[in-house]
């Protein structure tokens, strides 16, 4: 064991120096049956609740119940346009122009209705790459989507063949693209992978598919709020991400959308529409408007009407993401994760298997442990530390730097080289 000792008076200093520790005082953080606060490493999972939370959405209970259906055309928080002033504010987080993002309903379902855009599948071009340790969700959705369309999905879901699936090189992308280019239709990626914390050399990839004519979606539920994304500049055509890990907006909240602005005029992309995809001025036309006619943006897409109360906490969190920016919250990232590094390298008997380089991952570091995963899960919630199993072998722990602090990642150090002894 290295003489590295992640003592709680070095994490308290540097807590004490770090600019931005004062926004954890921002958040309600879960406490154990002790009554102390627990080290919360969970965020890649579930974000923690903002204190304005519940007051902000007791305001929009009220409107409801004062006001009934007027509320949607009412008051400075009306709800008829309130799903494009939330998605504005998170068109800088994905490097996208605001007519390019949008919200609606969930992360797969969106991902679903966009491939039903862009996964044009024809002749031999009728595969759908994928990457290794794949979201399985993601898995699920493009083998449903090569079943739809008539194909077989034990042989055209292709995934990336990769010397070691834990950090997929460029290399490993451009093998499989040489055998398996000319087939490929769409990839599916995911721009931080939730398994291993590898975040992609999107922009690399971007040129290797794009030699090939390959359509590119990406789902970026473990990337946005996480790392920078440049999503427009990079010409990526697609892309979809949850809003209840590193954006705090609760269970199961809305989930956020991309549409690369090229496609927005291009009437021949069939969508699944609905009536929240044409102009706001004329959605109430009930009877003038028979034939569907899409925004010409990322809302085009749209289908129906969004959740206010999907949508009123993840407002609060992207204002602070707004007040902050990302680059200070990702600075704040790279110090925590490489403090939290250098203890799991000090311990004997685990490794990170998440890229040493910040520039290769996010808040995020997967470690690989000998014992049951599960187990120690749940041996370090009881020590009121709050890690994240993949089962087998897999610990995820993520330093959010929004409200997590050095002494967390001291006191989860402490905790795992305890039980790792």
């Amino acid at each position: 064991m290295s003489s590295f000792t992640f003592s709680h008076d070095e994490a308290l200093s540097l807590d004490e120096a770090d600019p931005l520790s004062s926004l954890r005082d921002e958040f309600v953080i879960p406490v154990g049956p002790d009554g102390v606060e627990q080290a919360y490493f969970a965020g890649n999972s579930l974000g923690l609740m903002l204190k304005s939370t519940p007051s902000a959405l007791e305001n929009a209970l009220s409107d409801w119940g004062s006001k009934g259906v007027r509320g949607h055309f009412e008051g400075p928080e009306s709800w008829y346009q309130y799903d494009e002033v939330v998605s504005a504010l998170q068109a800088e987080l994905v490097g996208a122009a605001e007519q390019e993002v949008g919200i609606m309903g969930s992360l797969t379902i969106n991902l679903h209705l966009l491939m039903a855009s862009f996964f044009k599948p024809l002749n031999e071009r009728k595969k759908i790459l994928i990457e290794p340790h794949a979201f399985p969700s993601d898995r699920y959705a493009a083998a449903a989507q090569v079943a739809w369309h008539g194909g077989n999905p034990e042989t055209d879901v292709i995934e990336i063949k990769a010397t070691n699936p834990d950090q997929v090189t460029l290399t490993d992308l451009s093998s499989t693209l040489d055998d398996h280019g000319e087939t490929i239709n769409l990839a599916l990626i995911g721009g931080l992978n939730y398994y291993t914390g590898q975040y992609h050399d999107i922009a690399g990839w971007m040129q290797e598919l794009k030699k090939y004519g390959i359509t590119v979606g990406l789902d970026l539920a473990h990337a946005v709020g996480n790392v920078p994304l440049e999503l427009h500049d990079l010409d990526i055509d697609f892309a979809a991400w949850c809003t209840y890990k590193y954006l705090n907006g609760g269970p199961g909240s809305i989930s956020g959308y991309f549409v690369h602005e090229k496609h927005h005029r291009d009437h021949d992309l069939v969508r699944l529409s609905g009536w929240w995809g044409n102009d706001p001025e004329t959605r109430f036309d009930m009877h003038g408007q028979e034939r569907f006619v899409p925004r010409q943006s990322a809302d085009g897409w749209k289908v129906s009407n969004p959740s206010l109360f999907s949508m009123v906490p993840l407002k609060a969190s992207l204002e602070i993401f707004q007040q902050v920016g990302l680059e200070a919250l990702r600075e704040r990232s790279i110090r925590q994760t490489a403090y939290l590094e250098a203890g799991i390298r000090s311990i004997d008997g685990i490794e990170s298997i998440t890229p040493i380089d910040p520039n290769q991952r996010g808040c995020q570091l997967s470690v690989r442990v000998k014992n049951d995963a599960s187990a120690m899960e749940q041996k370090l919630i009881s020590a009121g530390v709050v890690p994240d199993a993949r089962d087998p072998d897999v610990l995820r722990f993520a330093p959010t730097p929004m409200y997590t602090s050095f002494q967390d990642i001291s006191r989860a150090l402490h905790e795992l080289a305890k039980l790792i002894q």
